[in-house]
């Protein structure tokens, strides 16, 4: 139960990430999740948009860099522990975050993670087998 993710690769330049998020706007993609990491010159926006392929098309035409990952979108307790819970049912099974980050819709009394992971299936067989629920491509699009 994978979700796209985008990544993209923008220029760090003054009103470069706004440039990009108006082009999303003014073409009705939403953004459902966010994460930008930058280096000296360049920042890598990795997010999850509503409508991933609609996105890509839009997102090349205008001369970004643009790649499609699978990720996992899953569904953490929004207690303290909850996240450690997640991590060592992934570190028991020698499974390596790549990267996580957060994001929030309306989750109830649930905090939603995006995980890359090292072992997409592997990880994604051991969180089910653990009762880890996982959120489908479907089900983000409606957040």
């Amino acid at each position: 139960m994978y979700v796209k993710q985008i990544s993209v690769f923008i220029e760090n330049t003054p009103g470069r990430l706004a440039s990009f998020t108006k082009l999303l706007g003014d073409n009705k993609i939403d953004l459902v999740s966010l994460s930008v990491a930058d280096t000296t010159n360049f920042g890598i926006l990795r997010g999850i948009v509503a409508d991933y392929e609609r996105a890509v098309q839009l997102i090349s035409e205008n001369g970004y860099t643009v790649k499609l990952t699978d990720v996992l979108a899953v569904k953490v307790p929004d207690t303290p522990g909850g996240l450690a819970h997640v991590l060592e049912v992934l570190a028991e099974n020698n499974i390596v975050v790549e990267y996580l980050y957060s994001f929030v819709r309306s989750a109830g009394n649930h905090a939603l993670i995006i995980f890359r992971v090292d072992q997409l299936e592997e990880a994604e067989k051991v969180l089910e087998k653990a009762g880890v629920q996982m959120l489908s491509q479907q089900e983000v699009r409606g957040l």
